[in-house]
């Protein structure tokens, strides 16, 4: 059994994507982050798991999709919150994703293989990562407290941390988070038929092709 869990918050003009204002509105930049969450939402829900989790920063109201299971983001630092999500889940493998990567296919989370692994990591070209994932939630904790977060160098200290744990890990596909103007081009151009794609062509319409 392996439930997905999309970390997010809710997006408010002002509090989302302010890396990306300006060239964006704050308004513009919160409907941009609408539509990456949309699509992420969109995506994991088609990708058959046996549960799926939306642990969520703000009034879930008109984000939680039907069937999936709340957990109500607990305070702390991303480390903490990550680990609190992952913990929430029910028994089995688990997998934690953002809501910065518009473009994942549902194809790139069921490569982890909870059977031959302990965790997986996907790194991002930013310098962090996009999921992580444990055979046992339990491991959470021990792996993910502690690493600094939002950083150039996140992604390559956890990866330091789940190995000197001796976990075995799986390294999933690099992708690119959308957290500034030019990684949300880059990633619309690869996934021109997304909402995200679509709401950041009407935000910028020169600037995307």
């Amino acid at each position: 059994m392996t439930t997905v869990v999309v970390l997010a918050k809710r997006p408010r003009a002002g509090f989302v994507k302010t890396r990306m204002v300006p060239p964006l509105t704050y308004e513009a930049a919160a409907d941009v982050a609408a539509a990456a969450l949309q699509d992420t939402l969109a995506t994991v829900g088609s990708a058959a798991f046996e549960h799926c989790m939306l642990a969520f920063d703000g009034d879930p109201a008109g984000w939680l999709p039907a069937g999936w299971l709340l957990h109500r983001q607990s305070s702390g630092g991303l480390d903490e919150r990550i680990v609190a999500a992952v913990q929430s889940a029910p028994d089995g493998a688990v997998l934690l994703i953002g809501m910065d990567t518009p473009q994942l296919s549902a194809l790139a989370l069921h490569d982890f293989d909870p059977l031959r692994f302990d965790a997986c990591l996907g790194l991002a070209t930013d310098g962090g990562y996009w999921v992580i994932g444990f055979a046992n939630a339990w491991d959470a904790a021990a792996s993910v407290l502690g690493v600094p977060m939002s950083e150039s160098f996140t992604g390559a200290e956890q990866l330091r941390r789940l190995r000197a744990l001796g976990l075995r890990v799986q390294l999933l596909d690099e992708l690119t988070d959308v957290d500034t103007v030019e990684a949300a081009r880059r990633v619309a151009v690869e996934a021109p038929h997304t909402g995200f794609a679509r709401t950041l062509r009407a935000a910028l319409p020169n600037a995307v092709a």
